[in-house]
């Protein structure tokens, strides 16, 4: 372990065989297992609370009186992730005893009092509103957004470039680049705002657009989806195809 008294407050506790960059500032009153590595850029507020075995890349920022990891945990952290004030990731066991790895990806944003339980897997540029849930086992692709006061229930996946309502329960998979919102929630249309701002060519939008009213419009038709996959040349298509006829829609 390496320290400066300049960034680290004398109220912590820190466990023999944590790693701990240099330049790393950590507030008062925090706990740091002895299987936790935070590199550098990394500050933690105070109150912070991290256990097993813990990986924190570059420039992530922790708010006080959060808590991630347990015991028997295994999490990584993706660098430039923020995580806002009394969340808690993998901070108990699954319901089966189990402690299954969770991997939080690059540019993250966690908002305040989110929940992140074990096996949860979450791709580059997502954000998690106040006061969202993510059971076992939930997958998030990229630049997925979760509205607050949001539950997505186990075993489930949510697509890429997916925006999820406020106050919604998910207890599906949710197709690439759509909306959705309700309890139980379900697909609204396509997220075009989101689409615009992440594709250049507006042909791909209404491809994207056409094969979203075959699929999905008169209901799910993951034979057809399945034929699109494996013959439209288009990847955003595909991606969006292959997703609806493999999901549990």
């Amino acid at each position: 372990m390496s320290k400066t008294t300049t960034n680290i407050h004398k109220t912590i506790i820190i466990e023999d065989g944590a790693e701990i960059a240099p330049d790393v500032i950590i507030g008062p009153f925090c706990t740091i297992g002895k299987n936790v590595r935070l590199k550098s850029g990394c500050r933690l507020e105070s109150n912070v609370i991290l256990k097993g075995k813990l990986r924190v890349d570059e420039n992530v920022k922790i708010f006080s009186f959060t808590t991630i990891g347990n015991e028997n945990s295994e999490i990584e952290i993706g660098e430039k992730t923020h995580i806002r004030e009394f969340s808690q990731i993998g901070a108990q066991e699954a319901g089966d005893g189990s402690n299954k790895k969770i991997i939080i990806g690059n540019n993250n944003f966690l908002m305040g009092y989110v929940q992140i339980l074990s096996g949860v897997e979450i791709g580059n540029f997502c954000i998690l509103t106040n006061a969202v849930k993510l059971y076992e086992n939930v997958k998030c692709a990229q630049r997925v957004i979760v509205g607050g006061l949001s539950i997505v229930q186990a075993n489930n996946t949510i697509g890429t470039g997916v925006m999820i309502g406020g106050a919604s329960v998910v207890t599906h998979d949710i197709p690439p680049f759509t909306l959705v919102e309700g309890n139980n929630a379900t697909v609204k249309g396509l997220n075009v705002i989101g689409l615009r701002r992440r594709l250049e060519n507006k042909d791909d939008i209404e491809e994207i657009k056409a094969i979203y009213k075959k699929v999905l419009g008169d209901g799910v038709d993951k034979e057809l989806a399945r034929k699109i996959a494996d013959t439209h040349e288009n990847e955003y298509v595909k991606e969006f195809t292959s997703f609806v006829a493999n999901s549990n829609i």
